[in-house]
């Protein structure tokens, strides 16, 4: 497969994950932008792989990553255009739902999830949205699958005790 083959396949797919992993969908382009940027100067090596978007996917979480330790990047994402999307879908499945209500439950998730630590929103991303296994995620991140078990797990207990829901 050729780097603009996979650009085409992949790339809308790429941008979305980035919108979920940064929560801005301007932000999300130009991370997606360096991402491949890095991944063309590898491409031939890339191409070899098995499964090079599980490369290219670490990247993109590197990339991501990277920018929050700049100093000049301390942003806070309001609104996910997709992630609203997907709560909206979850919540139009309740019977009886107020749209008010689950709109309001909906941004007090999405503020929940952004405040996670970078590592936890990733996980809960690449396996809720992505629905990625375990190994997978692991590969993706470059740590153990016991680490990706453990991050699920404390960014999910840190939701529950969170959400206004449970208060």
């Amino acid at each position: 497969m050729t780097f603009e083959d996979y650009v085409v396949a992949r790339g809308p797919a790429l941008v979305r994950l980035a919108r979920l992993l940064t929560g801005d969908s301007h932000r999300a382009e130009d991370l997606v932008q360096e991402a491949l940027g890095r991944a063309y100067a590898r491409w031939w090596s890339i191409s070899r792989m098995d499964r090079p978007d599980v490369y290219v996917r670490r990247i993109l979480i590197n990339v991501n990553s990277s920018w929050w330790r700049r100093r000049s990047s301390h942003e806070t994402p309001v609104t996910s255009e997709l992630m609203t999307a997907a709560l909206d879908r979850s919540a139009a499945g309740r019977v009886g739902s107020d749209l008010s209500t689950a709109a309001a439950e909906r941004d007090a998730m999405w503020r929940l999830i952004a405040a996670l630590p970078p590592r936890q929103r990733a996980v809960l991303v690449l396996r809720y949205y992505e629905d990625l296994d375990d190994g997978t995620i692991a590969e993706i991140l470059d740590c153990t699958k016991t680490t990706v078990r453990t991050h699920t797990m404390r960014a999910l207990a840190a939701l529950r005790t969170q959400h206004p829901v449970n208060k």
